[in-house]
């Protein structure tokens, strides 16, 4: 359980997608639980973790120290009290900025815009329902009937 994780991690590196069951996944009740001096990288969604919980338990040192490429509520002021605490250290959500990541998004774009122009379902489309959307088949695609 994460409760478990918590209590007996010495670090916790978060990667899950944000959903109505993960945001603040993170947050005071399970943080007042952690392990003293654990550390917290977060690289996930910025709302899987309580921002307000994290400032308290960086504050009394159940979070030793924090990583962060994602924060709840970015982008961020230049005030935001977790820039200016000293055991944080926050990225601009750049966390998988690396020429082999770039390399694999060209790819994937590129295959999916091929899927399309040969008419095939895309593999990764995030709103499947407008697949079945007249207006969308008709400026489109020349068949409606493509998506089939």
């Amino acid at each position: 359980s994460v409760e478990e994780l918590l209590t007996r991690s010495d670090a916790v590196s978060i990667h899950v997608p944000l959903t109505s069951e993960t945001r603040h996944l993170i947050n005071e009740e399970r943080l007042s639980r952690a392990k003293k001096g654990m550390v917290l990288v977060n690289t996930s969604r910025g709302g899987v973790v309580d921002t307000q919980a994290l400032i308290r338990a960086l504050e009394e040192g159940v979070v030793s120290c924090a990583a962060l490429d994602v924060v709840e509520g970015e982008p961020i002021g230049g005030d935001h009290p977790l820039l200016k605490h000293p055991n944080v250290i926050v990225t601009p959500h750049i966390g998988s900025a690396s020429v082999e990541s770039y390399r694999a998004m060209d790819e994937a774009s590129l295959e999916e815009a091929v899927r399309i122009v040969r008419g095939k379902k895309p593999l990764w489309i995030v709103n499947p329902e407008v697949l079945s959307s007249p207006k969308l088949r008709v400026r489109l695609f020349t068949s409606p009937a493509r998506f089939g």
